[in-house]
């Protein structure tokens, strides 16, 4: 598990704002022009001139005297896989440092808002009423600091949609500097219910979008008990088909737990008779953060107990072509048959095994856990293959 947020062992430095957002390099040579827009990552003790920012890595000692109006940042041992190209946000108020991308990862996503107007049982990130907007300002910093050779970017919240147009605004600067990065956004749909703002949505025209939409029932009852919110399935459905008609790329995903597998067949056949057009499914294995902690008695289920309604499920979308993926789960936990469906999907930051697992075969292709997983609640039949 990496750490991405944490308190700085020294900070100094001259800036008017709470919070400034840093892109690092490793190059000394780095032409002047750009050195005064970036960072330098200092890992010895011979330190180029005219950068904006120094970060200084564990371990590093015998550093001169920095100029008076230079900040300057030393960071723990956790921090020490920061390269060049990712990026980072210093707090001078918290006297902190968060890494807000890392150029040699595929999973980078930004948190756009806490705020949500659903309220999940098993919500990893729960809502807070507050005003965070100064999140998107700090995303619309970051963008162009991406690199345009980046694979995909991800948005997840709370509920994104929540902003609006300045959501939809930072989409198009999304799209417009990195025409070639692939954009996946986690949202309720709920929003989309309203037609004129899924009209606007697909007015971005983005080649390579999608939103993934959560779906926990064929029975709405249960899945506005999952969420918390009355009328949340007919605006979630309204919303998957009001977009899916203006042509846009939509993934359903269901949570896996005690409150939701008991229909998980149903749903899958709802699914194909009723959104056979959605783009892909992903069943999705529990983490244990959030809420689910809270409610762990309500929601947890070994994976092996219910291995035959996922089987099942899975089976229907076969029959009807629907591509369906199984996330966070171990191998072991499947059945083998199924196996060709599970992907590697938990963010490298957060993704553990156990220790029985260093003996297993299939290590490398399994999924692995959630380091919170790790900690509280996985399955009993964890068996190296």
């Amino acid at each position: 598990m990496l750490k991405l947020g944490g308190r700085t062992l020294s900070l100094q430095g001259n800036i008017d704002r709470t919070r400034v957002v840093l892109k690092l390099s490793e190059d000394a040579e780095l032409p002047s022009a750009l050195r005064s827009t970036r960072a330098y990552l200092v890992s010895s003790s011979d330190v180029p001139e005219g950068f904006a920012a120094y970060v200084i890595l564990p371990g590093v000692t015998d550093l001169g005297a920095f100029p008076d109006t230079a900040t300057v940042v030393r960071v723990s041992e956790e921090f020490r896989y920061l390269r060049s190209d990712d990026i980072i946000r210093v707090n001078f108020r918290e006297q902190s440092i968060r890494v807000l991308f890392r150029a040699n990862s595929k999973q980078n996503f930004f948190l756009v808002t806490e705020q949500c107007n659903s309220y999940c049982l098993m919500c990893s990130q729960p809502p807070k009423q507050i005003d965070d907007g100064w999140i998107l300002d700090e995303i619309r910093e970051v963008i162009p600091l991406v690199s345009p050779e980046t694979q995909e970017i991800g948005f997840t919240g709370g509920e994104p949609f929540l902003f609006g147009d300045g959501f939809l605004d930072l989409l198009r600067l999304a799209m417009n500097l990195l025409p070639r990065t692939a954009v996946h956004i986690l949202s309720n749909g709920r929003l989309f219910s309203d037609r004129q703002f899924s009209q606007r949505y697909a007015s971005i025209q983005h080649p390579d979008m999608m939103i993934g939409i959560p779906v926990y029932s064929d029975d709405a009852t249960i899945h506005e008990y999952v969420v918390q919110a009355r009328g949340a399935f007919d605006e979630t459905i309204r919303g998957i088909l009001n977009l899916k008609e203006l042509g846009q790329r939509v993934e359903i995903r269901v949570v896996l737990h005690r409150q939701t597998i008991g229909r998980l067949p149903q749903l899958a056949e709802f699914i194909c008779r009723n959104l056979l057009f959605v783009d892909q499914v992903a069943l999705m294995g529990l983490e244990i953060t959030g809420f689910t902690r809270a409610n762990l008695d309500q929601l947890w289920i070994d994976p092996k107990d219910y291995a035959e309604q996922l089987r099942m499920a899975v089976r229907i979308f076969e029959a009807y072509r629907v591509p369906v993926s199984i996330y966070n789960h171990q191998l072991c936990t499947v059945d083998r048959s199924l196996w060709h469906h599970c992907r590697k999907s938990i963010s490298d930051w957060k993704n553990e095994y156990l220790d029985v697992c260093d003996t297993c075969s299939v290590k490398s292709e399994c999924g692995g856990f959630f380091s919170s997983s790790k900690q509280y609640r996985h399955s009993d039949h964890i068996t190296p293959l």
